[in-house]
């Protein structure tokens, strides 16, 4: 992979911050939901969010 610019890395960094929030927020979400269809919801939004973070991880690695 060829070097990445400072302006990629700034994108980069703030996707994964994007998706950290929106990962505590469905999880603050699922657990303040009473359906077991809507928690369930959030929390495979949760765990899709983290899901986003971690492939894009990778690229600072």
């Amino acid at each position: 992979m060829e070097d990445l610019s400072v302006l990629d890395l700034q994108n980069l960094r703030h996707l994964i911050g994007g998706y950290e929030t929106s990962h505590k927020k469905m999880m603050d979400y699922a657990s303040g939901a009473s359906d077991p269809q809507i928690q369930q919801f959030f929390q495979k939004s949760a765990q899709t969010a983290m899901q986003n973070k971690q492939q894009l991880m990778q690229f600072l690695q």
